[in-house]
């Protein structure tokens, strides 16, 4: 097998399970292969299949491993934007919108990957089946493009009727042309576990075997073993819910609504996301001291762009607390997109989401002007 057996047979079990995997029948011996993560899985998947010269398409925003890694592999990233429509509605499902004709318009022979994150990083983004099945049509006419389907995200999920999670994969005719991504990290809280896997068809999977002999040679057995063992617990009843997962979505929204309600009283209108642990809010409310955009950063754009000084202002000196510029996520031609927003992280505790909206609040009653 490319991944121990336990593992192997737990992720096969789990996605043989799940009602609209049903009829693609999961191999454990085949279908699975694990590694450090999906950083990891992502990597040795570009190794595998990009060679010098050939592109990779990034819906951007896009989570920002993706562009060094298909760097580093000798591919082109090639980027489309999502359409970012505020009038469209309040959740990120409506706000960002792909802009088909410009994605249609990208592809070309030496496409060979396409990366899909769902749930989407940074913006909360659930894509419906109708988007899933519009990318799928487009993906049908070229036969050499391969998905890359990142799920890490898959079971922080607050609305599994309205905007529930669709693995591309399980689209007609789409497992063959899909790998999907997931991992342990999101789901049970362990990151630094690096635990992750792939499921795709035969063929490729065992490509991703191959290299990876070369790369990492193996992945702690110890911590696979654990995961294995979670994943099957996991669809017990927990905490008053039928299964570990629905307690997980259950508690992040919980999470999720208080600091929007948070956001909100402190003047900061924000993206509901549908998925993950992520909120874009809106700055343009905010303003900071000429002297940010002067003081030295390691990590700063040269000029310092307004997401980043606005980061920057409210971590280390009003109200400290610690929010991400958004720009990395996207291309040195579209970073403009994020210039009125941060992105607001609440995988955190009660105490410290409490502590956040006070000094969200308080600023609200000290702001500077530039």
């Amino acid at each position: 097998p490319q991944c121990p057996l336990p593992l192997a047979v737990a992720l096969a079990d789990d996605y043989n399970a799940r009602p609209d995997w049903k009829g693609i029948n999961i191999d454990p011996l085949v279908n699975v292969v694990s590694s450090l993560g999906v950083t990891q899985i992502m990597y040795i998947a570009f190794r595998s299949l990009i060679s010098a010269g050939d592109e990779v398409i990034l819906l951007e925003p896009a989570f920002d491993i993706y562009a060094p890694q298909v760097l580093l592999t000798g591919g082109t990233p090639k980027y489309v934007s999502m359409k970012t429509d505020t009038s469209a509605g309040d959740t990120a499902n409506e706000v960002f919108q792909v802009d088909w004709d410009a994605l249609e318009a990208t592809i070309n022979e030496k496409t060979r990957v396409l990366v899909l994150n769902s749930p989407h990083n940074p913006t909360g983004k659930m894509f419906s089946r109708a988007e899933l099945e519009k990318l799928a049509g487009i993906v049908e006419k070229y036969p050499n493009l391969i998905v890359f389907s990142d799920e890490v995200y898959e079971h922080i999920v607050f609305d599994p009727v309205n905007s529930p999670h669709i693995s591309f994969a399980t689209l007609p005719g789409m497992f063959e042309r899909t790998l999907t991504m997931a991992s342990a990290g999101k789901t049970f809280s362990a990151t630094g576990w690096k635990c992750g896997w792939c499921v795709g068809p035969e063929k490729i999977i065992k490509q991703l075997t191959d290299l990876q002999q070369w790369v990492n040679f193996s992945t702690p057995s110890v911590t696979q073993d654990a995961i294995a063992r979670s994943l099957v617990l996991a669809r017990s009843p927990y905490s008053d819910h039928p299964t570990f997962f629905s307690w997980l979505a259950s508690d992040y929204k919980k999470r999720r609504d208080f600091l929007m309600s948070g956001l909100s009283s402190a003047g900061l209108p924000a993206i509901v996301p549908q998925g993950g642990f992520f909120i874009c809010a809106e700055t343009s409310s905010l303003k900071v001291p000429d002297s940010v955009y002067e003081e030295d950063s390691i990590s700063a754009p040269v000029p310092m762009t307004r997401d980043y000084a606005v980061a920057r202002y409210m971590t280390h000196t009003n109200p400290k607390v610690a929010v991400i510029p958004p720009s990395p996520f996207y291309s040195a031609e579209s970073r403009g997109e994020a210039e009125g927003y941060v992105r607001f992280c609440f995988c955190k505790t009660d105490d410290l989401l409490e502590e956040g909206v006070r000094r969200l609040k308080g600023m609200t009653s000290g702001k500077e002007e530039k």
